[in-house]
Protein backbone atom coordinates (compact mmCIF):
# COMPACT_ATOMS: atom_id res chain seq x y z
CA UNK A 1 0.00 0.00 0.00
CA UNK A 2 1.58 3.17 -1.78
CA UNK A 3 1.52 6.42 1.00
CA UNK A 4 -1.47 8.21 -0.84
CA UNK A 5 -3.66 5.52 -0.49
CA UNK A 6 -2.49 4.79 3.08
CA UNK A 7 -3.37 9.24 3.78
CA UNK A 8 -6.55 8.28 2.22
CA UNK A 9 -7.82 5.80 4.79
CA UNK A 10 -6.49 8.08 7.41
CA UNK A 11 -8.75 10.57 6.62
CA UNK A 12 -11.79 8.71 5.69
CA UNK A 13 -11.66 7.42 9.42
CA UNK A 14 -11.13 10.72 11.15
CA UNK A 15 -14.13 11.74 9.32
CA UNK A 16 -16.39 8.89 10.17
CA UNK A 17 -15.19 9.03 13.85
CA UNK A 18 -16.29 12.49 14.05
CA UNK A 19 -19.66 11.51 12.48
CA UNK A 20 -20.21 9.10 15.08
CA UNK A 21 -19.69 11.28 17.62
CA UNK A 22 -22.44 14.09 16.19
CA UNK A 23 -20.24 16.80 17.02
CA UNK A 24 -17.68 18.77 15.10
CA UNK A 25 -16.33 22.09 14.77
CA UNK A 26 -18.00 25.00 13.29
CA UNK A 27 -16.37 26.92 9.97
CA UNK A 28 -16.60 30.13 11.52
CA UNK A 29 -14.67 31.15 14.82
CA UNK A 30 -14.41 27.50 16.23
CA UNK A 31 -17.78 26.99 17.04
CA UNK A 32 -19.06 23.51 18.23
CA UNK A 33 -21.53 22.31 15.88
CA UNK A 34 -24.03 19.50 17.10
CA UNK A 35 -27.11 17.52 15.46
CA UNK A 36 -29.62 15.51 17.36
CA UNK A 37 -33.89 15.67 17.53
CA UNK A 38 -36.44 17.45 19.18
CA UNK A 39 -37.96 15.86 22.50
CA UNK A 40 -40.71 16.72 24.56
CA UNK A 41 -42.42 15.11 27.74
CA UNK A 42 -45.11 12.52 27.03
CA UNK A 43 -47.90 11.71 29.51
CA UNK A 44 -49.85 8.84 29.53
CA UNK A 45 -53.03 9.45 31.10
CA UNK A 46 -54.56 6.25 32.36
CA UNK A 47 -57.64 5.66 34.43
CA UNK A 48 -56.95 4.93 38.10
CA UNK A 49 -60.58 2.84 37.49
CA UNK A 50 -62.05 0.58 35.29
CA UNK A 51 -65.40 0.33 33.70
CA UNK A 52 -67.20 1.63 30.57
CA UNK A 53 -65.97 4.73 28.91
CA UNK A 54 -68.85 7.06 28.16
CA UNK A 55 -67.22 9.80 26.80
CA UNK A 56 -63.75 10.99 24.94
CA UNK A 57 -63.96 14.27 23.37
CA UNK A 58 -60.13 15.21 22.28
CA UNK A 59 -58.97 14.04 18.69
CA UNK A 60 -55.34 13.45 18.08
CA UNK A 61 -53.78 16.82 17.40
CA UNK A 62 -55.70 18.86 19.55
CA UNK A 63 -54.27 21.24 21.50
CA UNK A 64 -55.12 20.75 25.26
CA UNK A 65 -55.51 23.07 28.38
CA UNK A 66 -54.57 21.60 31.81
CA UNK A 67 -58.05 20.58 33.65
CA UNK A 68 -59.81 19.64 30.03
CA UNK A 69 -62.03 16.87 30.24
CA UNK A 70 -59.65 13.95 28.47
CA UNK A 71 -62.45 11.25 29.36
CA UNK A 72 -65.54 10.20 31.26
CA UNK A 73 -66.28 6.48 32.63
CA UNK A 74 -69.73 5.46 33.53
CA UNK A 75 -70.15 6.10 37.80
CA UNK A 76 -73.97 5.28 38.17
CA UNK A 77 -73.26 1.87 40.40
CA UNK A 78 -70.88 4.11 42.66
CA UNK A 79 -73.63 7.21 42.84
CA UNK A 80 -76.05 4.63 44.46
CA UNK A 81 -73.03 2.68 47.18
CA UNK A 82 -72.51 6.80 47.97
CA UNK A 83 -76.37 6.80 48.37
CA UNK A 84 -76.02 3.81 50.67
CA UNK A 85 -73.36 4.30 52.54
CA UNK A 86 -74.12 7.90 53.76
CA UNK A 87 -77.31 6.41 55.55
CA UNK A 88 -74.91 4.08 56.84
CA UNK A 89 -73.13 7.22 58.33
CA UNK A 90 -76.52 8.57 59.64
CA UNK A 91 -76.87 5.71 61.38
CA UNK A 92 -73.75 5.23 62.97
CA UNK A 93 -73.66 8.74 63.93
CA UNK A 94 -77.78 8.43 65.56
CA UNK A 95 -76.07 5.57 67.39
CA UNK A 96 -73.00 7.23 68.77
CA UNK A 97 -75.03 10.72 70.13
CA UNK A 98 -77.72 7.87 71.99
CA UNK A 99 -74.85 6.80 73.67
CA UNK A 100 -73.10 9.76 74.46
CA UNK A 101 -76.28 11.25 75.89
CA UNK A 102 -76.38 8.34 78.15
CA UNK A 103 -79.69 6.89 79.75
CA UNK A 104 -82.63 9.12 79.82
CA UNK A 105 -84.63 9.54 82.83
CA UNK A 106 -88.01 7.93 81.27
CA UNK A 107 -86.06 4.90 79.91
CA UNK A 108 -84.95 4.28 83.72
CA UNK A 109 -88.33 4.54 84.84
CA UNK A 110 -89.26 2.14 82.27
CA UNK A 111 -87.03 -0.44 83.33
CA UNK A 112 -87.88 0.46 87.07
CA UNK A 113 -91.42 -0.15 86.67
CA UNK A 114 -90.51 -3.14 84.21
CA UNK A 115 -88.49 -4.62 87.73
CA UNK A 116 -91.91 -4.22 89.67
CA UNK A 117 -93.86 -5.38 87.55
CA UNK A 118 -91.48 -8.73 87.17
CA UNK A 119 -90.81 -9.01 91.06
CA UNK A 120 -94.88 -8.64 91.50
CA UNK A 121 -95.37 -11.65 89.59
CA UNK A 122 -92.37 -13.37 91.31
CA UNK A 123 -94.16 -13.21 94.60
CA UNK A 124 -97.45 -14.20 93.36
CA UNK A 125 -96.07 -17.16 91.78
CA UNK A 126 -94.07 -18.13 95.32
CA UNK A 127 -97.15 -17.62 97.10
CA UNK A 128 -99.16 -20.14 94.85
CA UNK A 129 -96.35 -22.35 94.72
CA UNK A 130 -96.18 -21.98 98.91
CA UNK A 131 -100.15 -22.81 98.65
CA UNK A 132 -99.89 -25.73 96.67
CA UNK A 133 -97.25 -27.32 98.21
CA UNK A 134 -99.29 -27.56 101.72
CA UNK A 135 -102.07 -28.69 99.67
CA UNK A 136 -100.15 -31.59 98.56
CA UNK A 137 -99.09 -32.67 102.39
CA UNK A 138 -102.68 -32.71 102.72
CA UNK A 139 -102.96 -35.06 99.36
CA UNK A 140 -105.71 -32.49 98.19
CA UNK A 141 -103.64 -30.82 95.44
CA UNK A 142 -102.35 -33.16 92.54
CA UNK A 143 -98.55 -33.43 91.87
CA UNK A 144 -98.57 -31.73 88.49
CA UNK A 145 -100.40 -28.62 89.81
CA UNK A 146 -97.20 -28.11 92.16
CA UNK A 147 -94.88 -28.83 89.55
CA UNK A 148 -97.13 -25.95 87.30
CA UNK A 149 -96.45 -23.76 90.11
CA UNK A 150 -92.52 -24.28 90.54
CA UNK A 151 -92.46 -23.34 86.30
CA UNK A 152 -94.08 -20.27 86.88
CA UNK A 153 -91.74 -19.01 90.24
CA UNK A 154 -88.95 -20.29 88.15
CA UNK A 155 -89.88 -17.92 85.00
CA UNK A 156 -90.84 -15.06 87.12
CA UNK A 157 -87.40 -15.38 89.18
CA UNK A 158 -85.17 -15.03 85.40
CA UNK A 159 -87.47 -12.12 84.69
CA UNK A 160 -86.96 -10.42 87.84
CA UNK A 161 -83.10 -10.80 87.09
CA UNK A 162 -83.26 -9.69 83.46
CA UNK A 163 -85.41 -6.62 84.66
CA UNK A 164 -82.63 -5.84 87.66
CA UNK A 165 -79.90 -6.03 84.67
CA UNK A 166 -81.43 -3.79 82.54
CA UNK A 167 -82.16 -1.22 85.31
CA UNK A 168 -79.01 -1.52 86.61
CA UNK A 169 -76.83 -1.15 82.73
CA UNK A 170 -79.30 1.98 82.49
CA UNK A 171 -78.23 3.70 85.56
CA UNK A 172 -74.88 2.97 84.82
CA UNK A 173 -75.05 4.10 81.35
CA UNK A 174 -73.10 2.74 78.37
CA UNK A 175 -69.84 1.38 79.12
CA UNK A 176 -66.32 2.90 77.69
CA UNK A 177 -66.48 -0.24 75.20
CA UNK A 178 -69.55 0.49 73.58
CA UNK A 179 -68.76 4.17 73.29
CA UNK A 180 -65.86 3.00 71.18
CA UNK A 181 -66.74 0.66 69.12
CA UNK A 182 -69.62 3.26 68.59
CA UNK A 183 -67.06 5.57 67.28
CA UNK A 184 -65.22 2.99 65.34
CA UNK A 185 -68.27 1.65 63.16
CA UNK A 186 -69.01 5.65 62.53
CA UNK A 187 -65.38 6.13 61.41
CA UNK A 188 -65.10 3.26 59.13
CA UNK A 189 -68.92 4.33 57.48
CA UNK A 190 -67.19 7.78 57.42
CA UNK A 191 -64.07 6.38 55.22
CA UNK A 192 -66.07 4.23 53.09
CA UNK A 193 -68.27 7.39 51.87
CA UNK A 194 -64.66 8.84 50.78
CA UNK A 195 -63.54 6.04 49.38
CA UNK A 196 -66.85 5.75 46.77
CA UNK A 197 -66.49 9.55 46.34
CA UNK A 198 -62.81 8.89 45.33
CA UNK A 199 -63.86 6.67 42.48
CA UNK A 200 -66.36 9.23 41.42
CA UNK A 201 -64.17 11.53 41.24
CA UNK A 202 -61.97 9.43 39.66
CA UNK A 203 -64.29 8.70 36.90
CA UNK A 204 -63.54 11.83 34.90
CA UNK A 205 -59.85 12.22 34.07
CA UNK A 206 -58.77 15.60 33.20
CA UNK A 207 -55.55 17.19 31.39
CA UNK A 208 -52.60 17.43 34.31
CA UNK A 209 -50.73 20.17 32.03
CA UNK A 210 -51.47 21.87 28.37
CA UNK A 211 -50.04 20.24 25.86
CA UNK A 212 -51.38 18.49 22.52
CA UNK A 213 -53.37 15.06 22.15
CA UNK A 214 -50.54 13.21 20.34
CA UNK A 215 -52.48 9.67 20.48
CA UNK A 216 -55.85 8.36 21.58
CA UNK A 217 -55.78 5.07 22.48
CA UNK A 218 -59.70 4.57 24.00
CA UNK A 219 -63.32 4.68 22.15
CA UNK A 220 -66.58 5.48 24.05
CA UNK A 221 -68.36 2.01 24.52
CA UNK A 222 -65.17 0.19 25.59
CA UNK A 223 -64.82 -1.39 28.87
CA UNK A 224 -61.30 -0.98 29.72
CA UNK A 225 -59.49 -2.37 33.46
CA UNK A 226 -58.27 -0.07 36.05
CA UNK A 227 -54.89 1.68 34.80
CA UNK A 228 -55.47 1.94 31.01
CA UNK A 229 -54.06 4.12 29.12
CA UNK A 230 -56.21 6.23 27.32
CA UNK A 231 -54.50 8.77 26.07
CA UNK A 232 -51.06 10.77 25.23
CA UNK A 233 -50.65 14.29 25.84
CA UNK A 234 -47.51 15.83 24.50
CA UNK A 235 -46.09 18.88 26.27
CA UNK A 236 -44.59 20.80 23.29
CA UNK A 237 -44.35 24.12 25.01
CA UNK A 238 -41.02 22.80 27.11
CA UNK A 239 -39.22 20.85 24.42
CA UNK A 240 -35.31 20.51 24.07
CA UNK A 241 -32.41 19.12 21.68
CA UNK A 242 -30.78 16.36 22.80
CA UNK A 243 -27.08 16.68 21.15
CA UNK A 244 -23.69 14.73 21.96
CA UNK A 245 -20.58 16.57 22.49
CA UNK A 246 -17.01 14.59 22.24
CA UNK A 247 -14.94 14.67 25.48
CA UNK A 248 -12.24 17.33 23.91
CA UNK A 249 -14.97 19.31 22.98
CA UNK A 250 -16.78 19.14 26.28
CA UNK A 251 -14.66 21.59 28.31
CA UNK A 252 -16.59 24.35 26.25
CA UNK A 253 -19.99 23.56 26.86
CA UNK A 254 -20.97 25.05 30.56
CA UNK A 255 -24.56 24.87 32.01
CA UNK A 256 -26.42 28.52 31.10
CA UNK A 257 -24.56 28.43 27.76
CA UNK A 258 -26.68 29.88 25.13
CA UNK A 259 -26.70 28.33 21.93
CA UNK A 260 -27.74 28.59 18.54
CA UNK A 261 -30.03 25.85 17.23
CA UNK A 262 -31.51 25.74 13.60
CA UNK A 263 -34.12 24.03 12.04
CA UNK A 264 -34.97 23.22 8.81
CA UNK A 265 -37.47 25.26 7.18
CA UNK A 266 -36.62 28.48 9.07
CA UNK A 267 -33.80 30.69 8.15
CA UNK A 268 -33.65 32.46 11.55
CA UNK A 269 -31.99 30.84 14.32
CA UNK A 270 -33.72 30.23 17.85
CA UNK A 271 -32.03 30.44 20.87
CA UNK A 272 -31.70 27.92 23.75
CA UNK A 273 -29.65 27.21 27.00
CA UNK A 274 -27.97 24.30 28.43
CA UNK A 275 -29.76 22.55 30.99
CA UNK A 276 -27.87 19.78 31.70
CA UNK A 277 -24.23 17.89 30.93
CA UNK A 278 -24.23 14.15 30.98
CA UNK A 279 -21.23 13.21 33.53
CA UNK A 280 -21.09 10.20 32.27
CA UNK A 281 -19.97 9.36 28.53
CA UNK A 282 -22.47 6.96 26.61
CA UNK A 283 -21.76 4.38 23.95
CA UNK A 284 -18.26 3.77 24.71
CA UNK A 285 -16.97 1.52 27.76
CA UNK A 286 -16.23 3.14 30.68
CA UNK A 287 -12.99 1.13 31.04
CA UNK A 288 -11.17 2.86 27.78
CA UNK A 289 -8.30 4.63 29.36
CA UNK A 290 -5.90 5.42 26.19
CA UNK A 291 -5.58 9.18 24.92
CA UNK A 292 -6.95 7.95 21.48
CA UNK A 293 -10.05 6.02 22.64
CA UNK A 294 -11.22 8.80 25.01
CA UNK A 295 -11.36 11.05 22.03
CA UNK A 296 -13.91 9.38 21.15
CA UNK A 297 -16.06 9.38 24.06
CA UNK A 298 -19.25 11.55 23.75
CA UNK A 299 -21.14 12.93 26.53
CA UNK A 300 -25.31 13.60 25.96
CA UNK A 301 -26.01 17.93 26.36
CA UNK A 302 -29.60 18.94 26.73
CA UNK A 303 -30.93 22.26 25.45
CA UNK A 304 -34.01 24.00 26.89
CA UNK A 305 -36.34 25.56 24.38
CA UNK A 306 -39.18 27.94 24.15
CA UNK A 307 -41.49 27.10 21.63
CA UNK A 308 -44.61 29.88 22.15
CA UNK A 309 -45.44 29.54 18.16
CA UNK A 310 -44.91 25.86 17.81
CA UNK A 311 -42.37 25.26 15.54
CA UNK A 312 -40.56 22.44 17.34
CA UNK A 313 -42.38 19.16 16.97
CA UNK A 314 -40.39 16.47 18.85
CA UNK A 315 -38.83 13.81 16.49
CA UNK A 316 -38.03 16.92 14.48
CA UNK A 317 -33.89 17.45 13.57
CA UNK A 318 -32.09 20.33 14.51
CA UNK A 319 -28.66 21.59 14.99
CA UNK A 320 -27.53 23.47 17.85
CA UNK A 321 -23.72 25.94 17.64
CA UNK A 322 -22.06 26.22 20.93
CA UNK A 323 -19.88 29.52 21.27
CA UNK A 324 -21.66 31.95 18.39
CA UNK A 325 -22.89 33.83 21.40
CA UNK A 326 -23.87 36.93 19.61
CA UNK A 327 -25.91 35.06 17.39
CA UNK A 328 -27.89 32.81 20.26
CA UNK A 329 -28.51 35.97 21.94
CA UNK A 330 -29.92 37.44 19.03
CA UNK A 331 -32.04 34.77 17.99
CA UNK A 332 -35.65 34.12 18.57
Amino acid sequence: MNARNQTRILLAVLVVAGLGAGCRRAADGGAIHASGHIEATEVRLAARIGGRLLEAPLQEGDPVRAGALVARFDAVDAELELAQARAQVDGADAQLRLLLAGSRREDVQTAEDQLAKTQAELDAAVRDLDRLEGLATRGTATEKARDDARTRREVAQRSVAAARAQLDKLIAGPRRQEIEAARAQHAGAVARVAAIQQRITDATVLAPTDGVLTERMAEPGEVLPPGATLAVLTEIARPWLNVWIDEPSLSRVRLGDAVEVRVDGHDQPFAGKVSFVADVAEFTPKNVQTPEERAKLVFRVKIALANPDGVFKPGMPADAYFGRQAVAEGAR
